[in-house]
């Protein structure tokens, strides 16, 4: 058997189902290989980086790998942001790359580079196929990294030489294995602690919306009413609706969210990554009991020194405090002053519901018209930016998985083509991207992959003609911003050149109408807003203002 041929043959037999990229002539080969697959559908993108980001948005939505592919030297290099991106934000994906012949990877050749080494920083393994044989171990060695807690991307580079090989091997048979649990006295040490305690709070990160954990959190939330903050990429680990949610922490200021942190005497930590929330902003000090539940020990921090870790499979943990809470009681807490902060925040969310001006538009009433747009199952992509902020503190969530913020590495040019991706996953939902006018810019070469796949997905364009994000953070810092400004393409034009349907929102009583409008046409949809990013300043002094305890 030809060596492409073969890898093909490993990709499914792992059940690899998309692989998204840009061909090249050193893995040309493969892609003749994976021509005759009829299990692995392969999406030309118009740049390796968009590939990433679909592929990233896959593993996220389904918890299984997909590929995404360069060829050597650009091809790889343009692949590496995305990649980074996935690692980060614990997505499962498997990053291929060609490569020279090995008859000259010793020296100065054109377009060599040392492509493994290079993504070795954002992979959690990274390898060169020497041996065409080897091409089983590494197939599977990749995918079961990849997919194994916590999970992220792994890289495989192939030779063009190594590609053209005969060999003998056939694919591995794929075994899964069940994680380890944690054991019984820790679990009751950490139940002990939460017996002792009057008024605990959980921090729920990106492990809670993983497997059947969010199922379990449900039941342990419903059964002693501990109220659950909810990290940027938790949304959705439990109900918004829920009186135990709390809605999102992960501003880098005080928020109502984090008062009832300063009142906990017991922080549960779910799956938690400190990527995204560093624990300086929530235990200052370095004062609080925590509990820290997770599929890896904790990071060594100084404001992060967990009395109990409880290391294991999180649903199987929470599964076995909820069986003492069954076999022992509910512990009696003091859980009123979570009830009062979720009332404030509810009334800020509402707080510009009925806005009707025209020209730009206030953030909370965007994202209350987008919110009562979507369903609960539908999908929500965030991009990076001023937007995203506003997101995560206003948008909330009936499930898991239904709102996707990049918020480890936080790259830029993310929601474009990963609400393409998402759509591929979940045709029968609605899909929505949200952009700034400086992140959509930044991959819009995929309007046109979204065309040639008929996407029925909805892209919001909050316009403002800046870096707004970073506007708003050095505004904060130095009260004043330097030049962050640039022109934007006619909305309109740009939509129809793709072929695309284009919609500009005028006023901000239309916007509602304007996205079902968008919603129930067939194929891509652009809809773009002005926004009102005022409110920035206006909200960094309010949060700057929050010291006391939720009355």
């Amino acid at each position: 058997m030809k060596a492409s041929d073969l890898f093909v043959k490993c990709l499914e037999t792992e059940g690899i189902e998309y692989i998204f990229g840009v061909p090249g002539e050193e893995n040309a080969d493969f892609m003749m290989s994976l021509e005759k697959s009829d299990k692995i559908r392969f999406i030309l993108t118009r740049h390796e980086q968009g590939a990433a980001f679909m592929a990233e948005v896959y593993g996220r939505l389904t918890g299984n790998p997909a590929g995404c592919l360069g060829t050597l030297g650009p091809g790889a290099t343009n692949l590496i942001t995305g990649v980074a991106d996935a690692n980060m934000d614990r997505a499962p994906l498997l990053a291929l790359t060609g490569q020279g012949a090995t008859s000259r990877l010793h020296k100065e050749s054109h377009q060599i580079m040392d492509v493994v080494d290079m993504f070795e920083p954002v992979t959690k393994w990274a390898a060169t196929v020497y041996n065409a044989s080897t091409i089983p171990e590494i197939v599977r060695k990749a995918v079961r990294v990849a997919r194994g807690e916590k999970p992220g991307a792994v890289h495989i580079e192939l030779p063009e030489d190594i590609a053209k090989h005969d060999t003998e091997a056939e694919p591995m048979t794929v075994h899964r294995y069940r994680r380890p649990v944690p054991d019984d006295k820790i679990t009751d040490r950490a139940f002990e602690l939460l017996r002792q305690a009057k008024k605990p709070v959980i921090i729920a990160g990106n492990g809670t919306i993983r497997k059947r954990a969010s199922k379990q959190l449900r039941a342990f939330c419903e059964a002693t009413g501990i109220g659950v903050l909810s990290t940027f990429m938790a949304k959705g680990a439990v109900d918004m609706d829920a009186d135990h949610c709390l809605f999102t922490i992960g501003l880098g200021s005080k928020d109502l969210p984090t008062l009832v942190i300063d009142e906990a005497d017991l922080v549960i930590t779910l799956g938690f990554d400190m990527v995204e929330y560093h624990p300086h902003l929530w235990n200052p000090k370095s004062d609080k009991r925590i509990i820290h539940a997770d599929f890896l020990p904790a990071e060594i921090d100084e404001h992060y020194d967990p009395e109990v870790e409880l290391i294991g499979d999180l649903a199987h943990t929470l599964w076995m405090l909820n069986e003492r809470l069954r076999e022992r009681g509910v512990p009696d807490y003091d859980l009123a002053h979570q009830g009062r902060m979720r009332e404030r925040m509810l009334a800020e969310f509402a707080m510009h519901a009925d806005d009707d001006v025209k020209g730009p538009i206030r953030p909370q009433k965007m994202l209350w018209d987008v919110r009562r747009v979507m369903g609960p199952d539908d999908v929500l992509l965030s991009d990076v930016g001023a937007h995203k902020m506003w997101i995560a503190r206003h948008y909330q969530c009936h499930a898991p998985n239904t709102c996707l913020i990049p918020n480890g590495f936080c790259s830029m040019g993310f929601a474009l083509p990963g609400v393409i991706a998402a759509d591929l996953v979940f045709p029968e939902r609605r899909t929505l991207a949200i952009c700034g006018d400086g992140g959509f810019m930044m991959n819009v070469q995929e309007m046109e992959t979204a065309r040639r796949l008929n996407s029925n997905i909805v892209v919001l364009v909050w316009e403002d003609g800046g870096y707004g994000l970073i506007a708003w953070k050095q505004e904060s810092e130095f009260d004043h911003h330097t030049d962050l400004s640039f022109g934007n393409p006619d909305w309109l034009q740009l939509a129809a050149a793709f072929g695309w349907h284009g919609h500009h929102v005028r006023q901000s009583r239309d916007l509602q109408g304007i996205l079902e409008t968008a919603f129930n046409e067939q194929g891509p949809s652009l809809v773009v807003a002005p926004v009102d990013y005022r409110e920035n300043p206006i909200l960094t002094q309010r949060l700057g203002e929050m010291t006391q305890p939720v009355a």
